[in-house]
């Protein structure tokens, strides 16, 4: 195929194609005879991209030995023999709202096209086939501005053309329905909100079919929350994937509006009133069929009600151990904690480090036909059918120590207590472990020795915690290197012992750095993984608890009788090669270890 022919339309031919990827040794003339006589045989084939046809025969590609001939491999063939650039579409770096009104969806399914950037300078235009040109003149007429052709995938252009348009298509359908309420919600109409309240129909089919591509996108793209965030131009939408947020879409505030009063409706929360936050929860199914919860917060907001929803994937809260990233060690003596009849174990961590998923691991681990477990929780964090789950509720004076007092009477085995906030809940939590039961709690502190000194200031007597307290486990979540990218690295010496100093441990041979590819969307990190510091309250630890406790001798006890600190088990994750130590120093506080 040389560049030359590209001067007329020229559809892509299979028989070609195939005389190419033999004639450049990416395929052997056997697997080419065995794709047409497939073709033949099919004749529902001749309605697919031929490369997407090449793609479905799992030719062996042998350039790559031991590996299949894709999509995308042969995406990127196409596009360098046609001297087009490569494209993998990702559709969280595309602004749909600009690119959608550049062409029709007529026009864009005819030729096959999708726009997917467009500046001031040009627009630049995703095709399956290179040799078509037939489009481009009109295209340009109408814009006014230069195409920049690039190849993609020819599946990736038919699905995300069918979403772009029907979201785009949503909202403008909602957005002219609604034009009255135009500037409704604005802060300089919050005092006349509650008088003249027209609000977009959150039942309008416009708005649903919004609400559900949301859920939809947000399961395919694995992100843990969805934040829409109203303003006084144009609503936004975020994904946090990985623990990071991402811009995904701008809707006008009264569809933005509108959007926030369908989820409110459907977590069975007050429509109408938008002066108080309020908090409610979905059910709903993803692509594949699996149940997710989602956890919806409203806020009230200068421009309106900001919502954030929190998605609950039994998939992600509900994983082994060794997923959840528990080194063998780590491991045995969690376990070891958690099979006593009775006592307290703390799990400590800022907001997002993972405790709940621990937790919930656990608990599941815990919860044989033969126990009662009970969970009092503010929120249910997950409706979990092994567990009896009560939630906190202030307005009618169900705190944490009031819940937990009513479980002591429920003849419970294992009590989770989602919180320990204040004294009164601290003496609950030891009243029910010294009359037998196992209670498994959490804290807010920086690392495991901490929670000792931060039940000492609730004013937790010393001979209560040690007399209840097993073991306390702190824990962070670092991100994990994407496996599709990462290559190795040699470290330095100086690297290697800002993270492992005072230990002196030999320099890893595995370690693997970030490179980013469009997996993981240029970041290098692909999921995330947890590291854990894990102290059990030994004999020796004991005897060092005291009204004056000195964390550093604690601590230092601890490191004796084997707990690693966080950083200290990041470094084992950066040995294997799982994560970077750029990574572990951002989540990690530095070792007090002397």
């Amino acid at each position: 195929m040389s560049v030359q022919l590209a001067i007329q339309d020229r559809w892509l031919d299979l028989n070609e194609l195939l005389r190419d990827l033999v004639a450049q040794g990416f395929i052997s003339q056997d697997s080419a005879e065995h794709a047409l006589n497939a073709r033949r045989r099919h004749a529902a084939s001749g309605q697919m991209h031929p490369l997407e046809f090449i793609a479905s025969q799992h030719l062996d590609d042998l350039s790559r030995p031991g590996k299949h001939l894709d999509l995308e491999r042969l995406t990127l063939w196409l596009s360098q023999q046609a001297g087009q650039p490569y494209l993998r579409i990702d559709p969280l770096k595309i602004n749909v709202a600009a690119v959608t009104p550049l062409m029709s969806y007529a026009f864009a399914q005819r030729h096959k096209i999708l726009a997917v950037s467009v500046d001031r300078e040009a627009v630049t235009v995703a095709s399956a086939q290179p040799y078509v040109n037939g489009w481009e003149a009109d295209l340009t007429h109408v814009l006014k501005l230069p195409i920049k052709r690039v190849v993609a995938n020819p599946v990736d252009i038919q699905r995300f053309s069918v979403e772009f348009f029907r979201l785009a298509k949503s909202v403008s359908g909602a957005t002219n329905a609604d034009q009255h309420t135009n500037t409704l919600g604005n802060f300089e109409q919050l005092l006349n909100l509650g008088a003249s309240d027209q609000e977009p129909d959150a039942n309008d089919a416009h708005i649903v079919n919004i609400v559900d591509w949301l859920f939809q996108y947000a399961f395919q793209q694995r992100a843990s929350d969805i934040h829409i965030e109203p303003r006084r131009e144009q609503g936004t939408v975020r994904f946090r994937i990985d623990g990071v947020l991402h811009n995904v879409y701008q809707f006008p505030p009264q569809v933005t509006m509108a959007i926030v009063s369908r989820l409110k409706s459907l977590g069975r929360m007050n429509v109408a009133e938008k002066r108080k936050p309020q908090d409610g929860r979905v059910k709903t199914k993803t692509p594949d069929g699996g149940e997710v919860e989602l956890r919806l917060s409203t806020l009230p907001t200068a421009f309106g009600e900001k919502m954030v929803m929190r998605i609950f994937d039994p998939e992600v809260l509900l994983k082994d151990f060794d997923q959840l990233g528990f080194s063998v060690e780590d491991l045995r003596r969690w376990q070891d904690m958690t099979s006593q009849p009775n006592g307290i174990i703390l799990v400590t961590g800022p907001t997002g480090s993972g405790k709940t998923t621990t937790l919930y691991t656990t608990l599941k681990k815990l919860a044989t036909p033969e126990v009662n477990l009970c969970t009092i929780e503010d929120p249910i964090e997950m409706v979990e059918p092994a567990f009896n789950q009560m939630q906190v509720q202030h307005n009618i004076d169900l705190t944490f120590a009031a819940g937990v007092r009513a479980l002591m009477r429920q003849d419970p085995d294992i009590i989770m207590i989602g919180e320990i906030r204040d004294l009164e809940t601290a003496e609950m939590a030891i009243q029910a472990a010294l009359t037998g039961h196992l209670v498994l709690s959490t804290l807010h502190t920086n690392d495991a020795p901490s929670a000792i000194s931060r039940l000492l200031e609730l004013g937790v007597p010393h001979y209560l915690i040690k007399a209840t307290v097993l073991g306390v486990m702190a824990q962070r979540l670092v991100r994990t290197l994407c496996p599709h990218c990462k290559a190795p690295l040699t470290l330095s010496e100086e690297d290697w012992q800002t993270l492992t100093r005072p230990w002196q441990a030999p320099l890893p041979g595995n370690a693997q750095r970030a490179i980013g590819c469009l997996e993981c969307r240029d970041t290098g990190y692909r999921g995330r993984a947890g590291v854990y510091e894990i102290m059990q309250l030994t004999d020796g630890v004991k005897a060092l608890i005291n009204p004056d406790t000195d964390l550093m001798a604690v601590r230092r006890q601890a490191f004796k009788e084997g707990m690693r600190s966080l950083r200290l088990s990041g470094a084992q994750k950066v040995a294997a090669g799982l994560t970077t130590i750029e990574e572990v120093l951002r989540v990690t506080p530095q070792s007090e270890q002397k």
